[in-house]
């Protein structure tokens, strides 16, 4: 009996949540047709600009992907100070470009910020390593304006 009451409870919360969730009393839609949620394109300017790099990334103050040269740069400044952090090179990367926010974004403990945003796969920085990141970041991928 005990079951067959638990059973039965389920079964009507699945049926509510069922119903509930499936019902679009939308004017403009018509029978067949799945309403789509994802933004459109012409009239959200920023999906595109995201993409390519220069949205939200570039209004928080994250420098560009560095490339080439430049990148080998800012790889060489960070195994500087341990060279375990150059194993996964894009997340040296993505780390240098947000420790580049802060740095200009006026953090009020930029070398906390860095050792803490570097000490990742089992490396643990001291906020003087994380001194030697920001000048190293300084003299490559986000100079002081």
């Amino acid at each position: 009996m005990r079951i067959r009451t638990t059973t039965a409870a389920i079964a009507a919360v699945i049926a509510v949540t069922v119903v509930g969730c499936s019902s679009d009393k939308g004017s403009d839609s018509k029978d067949g047709t799945i309403k789509s949620t994802a933004p459109d394109k012409s009239t959200a300017p920023e999906a595109s600009s995201a993409a390519d790099g220069t949205g939200a990334a570039k209004s928080a103050g994250v420098p560009p992907e560095p490339t080439g040269a430049e990148r080998s740069a800012v790889l060489a400044a960070i195994h500087d100070v341990n060279g375990k952090l150059t194993h996964d090179e894009d997340k040296a990367i993505n780390a240098a470009r947000n420790q580049c926010a802060a740095l200009d974004g006026g953090a009020t403990n930029p070398d906390h910020s860095a050792a803490q945003r570097f000490s990742y796969d089992g490396v643990t920085l001291t906020d003087e390593d994380g001194s030697h990141i920001n000048f190293g970041l300084r003299k490559t991928l986000c100079p002081e304006s």
